[in-house]
């Protein structure tokens, strides 16, 4: 039995979580509903003009590594942060959800601070994200321990590290050292405009090395340069050996060797959409190695994404496996 079920590769972010409504967004210069990249001078600007925030440990492979963890799963986590107040918050609210989190921390010395993502949540819940990503731009291929990766049943693999100078190098070397062990490689697509910075990168991945994708309705569709949602879902299909896509209040889709099924979303009072998706591959993920069947699979996913966006923050509130009882899946 290898020691991990699933390795997440990921930026270390801290979200600072702040209510906001239509009016804040455009006086503010913020696209609503999507990840807009910022320098550090705008994430200043920003918190001064953000109203009471909450500071909660985040990161979108972080967010789905908690998912594991706290379903009681062996994972664990590599991304970069500092040797700082954030630094040290994201280190010990992962490792206390059970999760393993090795990666060195950059020195006080270090000109960056510990990333931060600034979320402003609108009253219909949909969370629009500004992210000043710090040092944890810079993980870098020595930051890969070749030993853990080759000891994961799955690595997951975060869409935004790809924005980093170093990313598809030390994606790389974690791929070559899990794969060569018979590991599989999962990987979340993470936001369509990420897809569009780098979609030649990302389709050779999938193509190449990847086993499971992870994605919504709107980043399929940027993968595959086309409106036609069934033919997005077809074309992932013919290139991966599992695909799991999500889309909203109409569930999720999964396809695998020419078989499809669909999960219904479960009916939610949305307070805060994000980590949607996050917690839906954390709940994929440890129910397909735990040997679920891949409907079930679907199902618990989207069970765990309709608790976490019934409140604030990105992780998990209620006991996810008791939710699953509740739902017949356990």
């Amino acid at each position: 039995m290898k020691r991990f079920q699933v390795v997440g590769i990921g930026n270390a972010m801290v979200d600072v979580l702040a209510r906001g409504d239509e009016a804040f967004l455009a006086e503010a210069g913020i696209h609503k509903g999507i990840m807009q990249l910022i320098d550090m001078p705008r994430a200043v600007d920003l918190y001064s003009r953000i109203g009471p925030a909450r500071e909660i440990s985040g990161g979108s492979a972080a967010n789905t590594i908690a998912g594991v963890a706290h379903l009681g799963g062996r994972t664990a986590y590599v991304g970069k942060v500092k040797d700082d107040q954030l630094g040290a918050i994201f280190a010990h609210d992962l490792r206390a959800q059970g999760a393993v989190y090795e990666t060195a921390m950059a020195p006080r010395t270090e000109a960056q601070e510990t990333g931060r993502c600034i979320v402003i949540v609108t009253p219909d819940g949909e969370r629009s994200m500004n992210t000043y990503l710090g040092v944890t731009e810079f993980l870098h291929p020595s930051d890969i321990d070749e030993a853990m990766m080759a000891d994961a049943e799955w690595i997951y693999l975060e869409g935004y590290r790809f924005d980093g100078p170093d990313s598809h190098a030390a994606f790389a070397k974690a791929i070559s050292a899990c794969k060569a062990q018979g590991g599989r490689v999962s990987i979340t697509l993470s936001d369509p405009f990420c897809v569009e910075r780098h979609r030649y990168a990302f389709r050779k991945m999938i193509q190449d090395d990847v086993d499971l994708l992870f994605c919504n309705r709107a980043e399929i569709l940027s993968m595959y340069q086309t409106d036609d949602f069934e033919a997005a879902l077809a074309a992932a299909a013919a290139e991966v050996a599992i695909v799991a896509c999500t889309d909203s209040e109409n569930g999720a889709h999964i396809l695998s060797e020419g078989r499809r099924w669909h999960a219904p979303a479960v009916p939610t009072k949305i307070v805060d959409a994000t980590g949607a998706g996050d917690l839906f591959a954390g709940a994929f993920l440890w129910a397909l190695t735990n040997c679920h069947d891949l409907p079930t699979c679907g199902r618990m996913g989207c069970v765990a994404a309709s608790e976490v966006i019934s409140h604030i923050g990105a992780r998990p509130e209620s006991d996810l496996k008791a939710l699953f009882g509740q739902h017949g899946l356990l």
